[in-house]
């Protein structure tokens, strides 16, 4: 068979000098399917353009047209001898086992304007025939691998990592993917070219035209989404479409960002049709991957010129299977990379990946190929396993052999010599070697490497191993590492000179006077430290150590003393004390603890407590004395004192607990009572507070005094134990003294210091009517006059005004005597009343007086809205240029309105006439305007009404902001925007709420136009996570991002009013109702009550109790009882108390032991509070009445109308 290469069209005239396909390219045998034997695959590489000619056994000649690859097989296993074309190459790629050799040019490029490459067939070769399966047609060509059998060299059988097999290898060559596209290229450029066609009108031979190729265009261009505008490419309108469709539904700006996603979509498709990465040049770490750019199927512009495009690309390697996890290993701009620190004999596959303007496509197929075996990896240090005194037995493990089997290790020494110089020791494919004929307690070096077909690996770390010697000489001895009451740790070192990898055991001896028994061995083993325990506390012990090995034992070290620590001692009796108890000090005297701990006792510490429990010590004295001045103490509070003692063992236990409670004295002096409120004209209010210092004893009641401006003297007007007290009877605008003292078990205090407290005057009168002149249609002057102040200076008037005589407010307050009145409305009746105040209230209101203001230009227009598009009843009515409004009348102020005038931005007006709706039209589309409406009469302009923003052709908004506005435990109330709970009708700004659910998944919760949304059905404490977004006509806009709120805890539910049970005539028992914890929270119940003519409830009982008696109850006096539940919370900031409502109130009036024979019992009353009912029971009871009425008229109809 001869072998040929031919230009198309031309005839192959003979070449002689064509070089022959390398013979001596290594190739895989393996078994063929049929089982005929082995076989050699080569395959030719023809280019685009080019026409591969081969001769069969028949005669005949059989061409391939190029971009193909075309297969041989050997039958024999022989290499076949081809000639190679001048300027081609031959290059080596092994795939699944398979090594190919194809016949690639040197250049990258193809001409066909150069010579045709013509050589001269060689002699025939009949065993190699082309293998039609393996030969489809172009552009894509998928080969199976041939195998075949036979054996396999030694140099050419590497231990390869495991890895994937794959049957399909795609055979195109990167010279013929320039000018063509896949399969979903083509079907997007001809979707692309077919709208294009009916957009434009282009005629039908058009359409057979061939795609345009990515070329530039001479008109100006813009780049959006990373794709190019203004190319002669499909998808983009013009301005003359844009025209031509103006009357369409769809907008310009739809069809434009619909066209800007079908380019991205086309662009994504082109960067996918990369092809896969060559292999060349593999080494053992080191391998080239090349590729070509991405085809390029519609970017031709109309003077056919080229679009220079740049590329970034992504190459990404695994060696753990082809779907196996891919690491990127280059990413730039090139298209041919050297991957370095690849593994040697590994498996790899890689693949290539392109982006452009941001857009990335898919990665290409993946490609597979076998690093080249290379020299072992460096092995370990050799360890050693034996050593005696004339041999070393060393060992070591196999390192990696990096796809080449070890087959043989090199060790190396230094002979003992101790310099950098080493020989050969041993050379083998065994593990282990024993150096025998060596010195005794002589140190040698020792590396290692191991060897295979590939070469020598590095040589390991050096090891210094030592041989056996004599009998150690005499250690050091044993020295303290730290003592305890009943042990001793100790340790010691090797003797001089023993070499570090040597095995010496110690032997420890130990030696207790006291027992008289001399040394005896206390440990025996190969650790330098040792614990000896079991030992008594404060005594002393004599130590040595002894090292012995295989040869013998050394000499005992030298003795040494430690001696072991002592105990703490025992605790101290109980303190006593000495003399009399003082108000502020006492003597307290205490004896020694009965057992020292083996050591004498050198300080002695008194604690006090002046807490009850006994939680808070505090050191008082510390010191070798037994006996100590308490001082500097309060009277009538009580002390706890304890005593604990230390020595050189440690701190003895605190001894029992001395209470002292010293006397109580007369309480001290008061503050000043204050004033509670404001004073009145006839009795002030005085409230007052404990004094500081109480003398031990808790204050009983106090004794307040008061001296009149006429009279000196002071007299006695409160006695009693309340903090407060109303004084009666007392003149108006007079200066009274008051002093307080309190008292105690021990009797009465001094004194406080005066307090002067000043009555209070009397009100004003009536003011006479105000006076009333109109300035303008908007202004009115009030004047007025003052009255009688009654012994106080009048601080200010209030004037009252208002548009109805029932319904005023106050315009003003301050001391003038006029007011001019702004902002009024004309044609309108006010009405005026004014009012004097002074420093003791305020006089009564002067008469009504009316007012009537003149007409005036007309309101301002309060409500002006856009109109729907459906209430639009104009032919040429365009969203994009036209912006129809309407408004409602505003109030003529007396002067009948005759037109409207219209502002909507740039000092843009337009007058119309006595209508209210009117279509702005020729507006720029997409624009924003502020739009605002006057009103014309007779008299002139009225304002301006609020400015309205309308827009045409608004794009997406971005997401509003998602706030909490109302929160509860199982329900939460979101708010977003601007505008209010509930959305305008004209609003077409709908919002998309998404709550995140168990899985993590975000669903959707709502969907309308409103601003708030409730979620209820929520559990308590916990955090839920929102996002929102926002729609319009123009599309959905962004997902915000994530919001966080959190649920608070839930109250404790209101109880029943409580139960009072008499137990006679001054105490009685209250019982309530019990909850159960909640979630784990405990609940405890705060119980208050009011007696007499109280105002306010006190507490009594704070607790987790259900019922409390109360023993303080007065004769035929009024008590009124409430209870509430609270819930004890334990948050990461801390506890903290949820008040639940309060309970009904009872009423509890007690009675004498006489009126008991009347009446079975007291009279209790309770007071029951209005019950509401939750959203949850409203809806439940519509429900129910709403079923009931459906019965009610089904049964009527049934009975009247049918029967």
């Amino acid at each position: 068979m001869y072998v040929l290469s031919t230009m198309a069209d031309h005839h192959p005239p003979p070449l002689d000098s064509t070089p022959l396909l390398s013979t001596e390219i290594p190739l895989l045998p393996a078994p063929i399917v049929n089982g005929e034997g082995a076989q050699q695959v080569i395959v030719v590489h023809v280019n685009p353009g080019e026409t591969f000619t081969i001769r069969r056994e028949d005669g005949q000649f059989q061409y391939f047209a190029g971009p193909a690859d075309v297969p041989m097989m050997s039958p024999n296993g022989s290499v076949p001898q081809i000639y190679l074309p001048p300027g081609y190459a031959q290059q080596v790629i092994e795939d699944n086992g398979v090594r190919r050799v194809i016949v690639v040019p040197h250049t990258p490029e193809f001409h066909t304007s150069s010579h045709t490459v013509i050589h001269r067939p060689p002699p025939p070769l009949p065993s190699f025939i082309p293998v039609p399966a393996m030969m489809p047609p172009p552009p894509r060509h998928i080969y199976s691998p041939v195998t075949g059998a036979g054996d396999i060299a030694s140099q050419y059988t590497p231990q390869y990592h495991s890895s994937q097999v794959y049957g399909e290898m795609d055979g195109l060559s990167p010279h013929g993917r320039s000018n063509l596209r896949d399969e979903r290229s083509s079907k997007i450029h001809e979707r692309l070219q077919k709208k294009l066609k009916d957009r434009h009108g282009v005629q039908k031979d058009k359409l057979n035209s061939p795609p345009f190729s990515p070329k530039k265009s001479t008109s100006p261009i813009s780049e959006s989404n990373g794709l190019i505008k203004g190319q002669n490419t499909v998808g983009i309108s013009t301005g003359q479409s844009k025209n031509k469709h103006k009357g369409k539904a769809s907008s310009p700006v739809e069809e434009e960002t619909k066209e800007k996603d079908e380019e991205t979509k086309a662009l994504e498709a082109r960067l996918s049709n990369i092809s896969r990465p060559e292999v060349s040049d593999i080494q053992a770490r080191t391998v080239v991957l090349t590729w070509t750019p991405p085809s390029s199927a519609i970017s031709e512009g109309s003077d056919g010129t080229s679009t220079p495009e740049i590329y970034t690309y992504e190459i990404l390697i695994a060696n753990n299977g082809k779907d196996g996890k891919y690491k990127t290993a280059y990413t730039g701009e090139k298209t041919s990379v050297t991957v370095e620190d690849m593994r040697p004999a590994t498996d790899y596959h890689a693949r290539v990946k392109a982006e452009m303007n941001g857009v990335q496509g898919n990665p290409s197929e993946a490609v597979s190929f076998t690093t080249m075996s290379s020299e072992p990896e460096t092995p370990n240090a050799p360890r050693i396993t034996n050593r005696t005194k004339n041999s070393l037995t060393v060992q070591w493990k196999a390192s990696c052999d990096n796809g080449s089997k070890i087959h043989s290790y090199l060790l190396e020494w230094d002979e003992g010599k101790g310099t950098n110089e080493f020989c050969q020791c041993y050379y083998g494919l065994q593990k282990q070697f024993r150096v025998t004929k060596l010195s005794p307690a002589m140190g040698y070096t020792f590396r290692l490497a191991a060897k295979n077909d590939m070469g020598m690996s590095g040589f390991s770390e050096e090891v210094l191993f030592y041989t056996s010697g004599s009998a150690p000489t005499v250690p050091a001895s044993p020295t303290l590492i730290k003592a305890g009451i009943t042990w001793l740790s100790v340790q010691w070192t090797k003797p001089s000179g023993t070499p570090s990898d040597e095995g010496i055991s110690y032997i420890l001896e130990m030696e207790d006077e006291t027992s008289g028994y001399g040394f005896k061995p206390k440990y025996n083993g190969d650790d330098l430290a040792y614990t000896v325990k079991n030992l008594r506390r404060c005594t002393k012990y004599k130590f040595r150590v002894i090292a012995y090995n295989s040869e013998g034992k050394s000499s005992p070290s030298e003795v040494v003393e430690f001696v072991t620590c002592p105990d703490k001692p025992g605790a101290p009796q109980r303190p006593s004390v000495k003399g009399k108890i003082h108000a502020q000090n006492f003597r307290i005297v205490w004896d020694p603890p009965k057992d020292n701990g083996g050591a004498t006792v050198t300080k002695y510490f008194v604690e006090m407590s002046e807490d009850s429990n006994g939680f808070r010590w505090d050191v008082v004295y510390s010191g070798a004395a037994r006996e100590y001045l308490c001082d500097q103490l309060s009277p009538g509070c009580t002390y706890r004192l304890r005593v604990y003692c230390s020595s050189d063992g440690g701190q003895s236990p605190v001894s029992d607990t001395l209470v002292v409670q010293t006397p109580a004295v007369f309480p001290g002096p008061c503050q000043p009572p204050r004033v509670q409120g404001k004073p009145k004209a006839r009795d002030v209010q005085l409230r007052w507070v404990p004094p500081l210092m109480d003398g031990g004893s808790p204050v009983t009641h106090y004794s307040l005094e008061m001296s009149s401006p006429n009279v000196g003297d002071h007299r006695e007007v409160y006695q009693g134990s309340e903090v407060e007290c109303t004084v009666s009877s007392l003149l108006p605008g007079k200066v009274y003294s008051f002093r307080l003292r309190a008292a105690n078990k021990a009797g009465f205090g001094p004194f406080s210091e005066k307090c002067d407290v000043t009555t209070a005057p009397g009100p004003p009168d009536q003011c006479k009517p105000p006076q009333i002149t109109c300035k303008s249609a908007t202004c009115a002057l009030i004047h007025w006059e003052a009255p009688n102040n009654h012994g106080a200076d009048i601080t200010e008037y209030r004037v009252e005004w208002g548009g109805m005589e029932g319904c005023m407010t106050t315009c003003y307050c301050g001391p003038g005597f006029s007011y001019e009145m702004k902002g009024l409305s004309p044609a309108i009746v006010y009405y005026c009343r004014v009012q004097a105040v002074n420093i003791a209230g305020s006089g009564h209101f002067s008469e009504v007086v009316a007012c009537l203001t003149p007409a005036s230009v007309p309101a301002v227009v309060t409500s002006l809205w856009e109109m729907k598009e459906e209430e639009i009843d104009f032919a040429h009515y365009c969203p994009s240029t036209c912006l129809a409004i309407q408004w409602e009348k505003p109030c003529d102020h007396g002067s009948e309105i005759i037109g409207y005038s219209i502002d909507y931005g740039d000092k843009q007006t337009i007058t119309v006439g006595k209508v209210l709706s009117y279509i702005l039209d020729h507006l720029q589309p997409d624009t924003t305007y502020r739009i605002r409406v006057q009103a014309l009469n007779s008299l002139g302009c009225g304002p301006f009404s609020h400015s309205v923003k309308l827009k045409t052709k608004p794009l997406p908004p971005d997401p509003p902001r998602l706030e909490c506005a109302v929160y509860s435990h199982q329900n939460l109330k979101l708010k977003w925007g601007d505008g209010a709970s509930r959305a305008l009708p004209a609003d077409s700004i709908q919002y998309h709420l998404h709550m995140e659910d168990k899985n993590g998944k975000f669903v959707s919760l709502y969907r309308g136009p409103c601003h708030t949304y409730k979620v209820q059905r929520l559990n308590e404490s916990t955090s839920y996570r929102f996002r929102i977004q926002a729609c319009n006509e123009a599309g959905e806009g962004p997902l915000s991002s994530e919001y966080v709120f959190t649920t608070p805890k839930s109250l404790p539910p209101g109880l029943k009013a409580p139960r009072i049970d008499r137990i006679n005539e001054h105490s009685c028992e209250v019982t309530w109702e019990s909850l159960p914890p909640m979630k784990g929270d405990p609940v405890i119940y705060v119980l208050q009550m009011m007696s007499g003519k109280d105002s306010d409830f006190k507490q009594i009982y704070k607790g987790p109790g259900t019922s409390l008696r109360y023993s303080a109850l007065q004769l035929n006096c009024e008590y009124r009882f409430r209870v509430c539940a609270i819930r004890q919370c334990q948050d990461a900031a801390g506890p903290q108390d949820l008040i639940g409502p309060y309970s009904a109130t009872v009423l509890f009036i007690s009675h004498r032991s006489e009126q008991q024979t009347c009446t079975s019992k007291d009279t209790v009353e309770t007071t029951r509070t209005a019950r509401t009912l939750s959203d949850e029971q409203c809806a439940a009871v519509i429900l129910v009445l709403f079923a009931i009425f459906s019965i009610l008229i089904a049964f009527i109809i049934q009975y009247f109308v049918i029967k």
